[in-house]
């Protein structure tokens, strides 16, 4: 198994992390067995990160102990992976809003201690404030003020020169607009703040989404 990344082995064609929980499956992903070691085949279909690592995704600022907060979690199947690369030391604050996704996160981190599940709206930091600073924001979710999202959530708790990681989907955005044009607004917004690392088209993983890494300058 070779690692790519800091807890990113490749797996074949495939990404994979070492399973944090061994003998347990978090979205009926395949396990794997080497060298004593449990890893889980990282799905590329089912998550925008992998999907950006396997169109060649340069910053990575997950580590071991890192402190991330993770903006529309879902049901915790990129989570879940973060888990497994931040181990014991690490932090996760996975903000949700929908009840039935809350479910599933709660199990989740009965199972994996550094999960921290919060139900709560991401249009509204100020209801879980209490989670401080953080190194890094990662930013999936569906709503048409994207870009203010994360803008609110960089300024409540991102440390400058923090990493800042957001899946644009432009369909939930303006659906009379090409993507390209969406794509473009949304990054004019937050290069008022940020500036921009990387950015990475997620087809055929993810259609019509564009995947940009930041780094955190502050309001100017």
């Amino acid at each position: 198994m070779k690692q790519l990344l800091e807890g990113v082995y490749q797996a074949g064609k495939s990404l994979a992390t070492a399973n944090a929980d061994p003998g347990h499956r978090v979205y009926n992903e395949k396990l794997l067995h080497e060298e004593g070691m449990e890893f889980r085949i990282w799905d590329a279909f089912r998550s925008k990160l992998a999907g950006a690592l396997k169109k060649g995704l340069k910053h990575f600022p997950f580590r071991k102990g890192s402190t991330v907060l993770y903006l529309g979690a879902s049901y915790g199947t990129t989570v879940s992976h973060l888990s497994d690369i931040l181990g014991g030391e690490g932090e996760i604050y996975a903000v949700e809003i929908a009840p039935q996704c809350m479910h599933d996160l709660i199990e989740l981190a009965e199972r994996r201690e550094n999960i921290i599940p919060i139900h709560a709206d991401a249009r509204k930091p100020g209801e879980y404030r209490e989670v401080g600073g953080v190194e890094v924001i990662y930013q999936d979710v569906a709503q048409p003020d994207q870009d203010g999202i994360m803008l609110k959530n960089a300024r409540m708790f991102l440390k400058k020169d923090g990493i800042a990681m957001i899946a644009i989907k432009s369909q939930s955005i303006d659906v009379t607009k090409p993507p390209a044009q969406v794509y473009e607004e949304v990054m004019q917004k937050l290069e008022k703040e940020f500036e921009v690392l990387e950015k990475i088209k997620l087809d055929p993983y993810d259609r019509d989404h564009l995947f940009a890494v930041l780094r955190y300058r502050g309001k100017v």
